[in-house]
């Protein structure tokens, strides 16, 4: 079965360098993805970016200390994912599954223009999600989730269509039940890793983020992922300027 990846960069974030890597300074221009999976049996996004409110009202949305925290000058007017997908001639409302890596506001908060769609995520970060303190630890924001769609729970690795094309992984510890993707194309393995590894340099040199539910867990995702890697698996990194720069966006497959 023929599967097609595209890619599309849904904004940029300004945050601290601090924050996503141990031992930098300064400013980064964060690039917000959200990929689109199309399979003969359905349409997936995995990942969904920023909600709009974030352009003009960030602290009425996240709150004030995340407001602070970072910045949304380069989230345009055609920057969420509801834009995006219609640039490229794709209905929104015939999305069929959001997998969302984790609850976070930049990569759930255009669940709601998705109306349609069931969405997939892990048990334990969906719990996490609904636990008021944990949330409130975490990061986590109702308004990015809850919106009556569907919602499947699931605990470990999970086949979205069935035939081993596109596989859910648990990639645990930057949240309570962070999932990575991996797909199977004609041109070979790919594993978008979500906020499981940031940076190629988190990878290559195991600096962590600033913030992580679980270090012990990040630390054996980033192992996994390196496997992956060292199998032939081709990974995109979350949130990593330099790679981003090199990703055909859609209407172009980016593999």
């Amino acid at each position: 079965m023929t599967v097609k990846l595209y890619t599309m960069t849904c904004g940029r974030l300004v945050g601290r360098l601090k924050d996503m890597i141990e031992g930098e300074d300064g400013e980064v221009d964060l690039p917000i993805p959200s990929y689109l999976i199309e399979h003969p049996k359905g349409r997936a996004l995995f990942d969904t970016g920023m909600h709009p409110q974030l352009r003009n009202d960030a602290a009425g949305r996240i709150g004030e200390r995340a407001a602070r925290i970072f910045g949304f000058e380069h989230f345009g007017p055609q920057d969420d994912v509801k834009s995006k997908l219609e640039s490229i001639d794709r209905d929104p409302g015939k999305v069929d599954v959001i997998v969302n890596s984790h609850l976070h506001f930049d990569h759930a908060g255009g669940n709601q223009f998705l109306p349609n769609a069931t969405v997939v995520v892990q048990k334990a970060e969906w719990q996490a999600a609904h636990d008021s303190e944990t949330a409130a630890k975490v990061g986590f924001f109702k308004a990015d989730f809850d919106h009556g769609h569907p919602v499947k729970q699931v605990e470990g690795e999970h086949d979205l269509f069935g035939d081993g094309s596109v596989v859910c992984i648990p990639t645990y510890g930057h949240t309570p039940g962070h999932q990575s993707l991996k797909i199977r194309t004609d041109k070979g393995d790919v594993v978008l890793t979500g906020d499981s590894c940031y940076f190629c340099r988190t990878l290559r040199e195991r600096r962590l983020p600033r913030f992580v539910y679980d270090r012990g867990q990040m630390l054996a995702s980033l192992d996994r992922l390196e496997a992956l890697e060292k199998g032939g698996a081709t990974l995109f990194f979350g949130h990593d300027p330099d790679f981003w720069k090199n990703v055909p966006q859609a209407p172009v497959p980016a593999f």
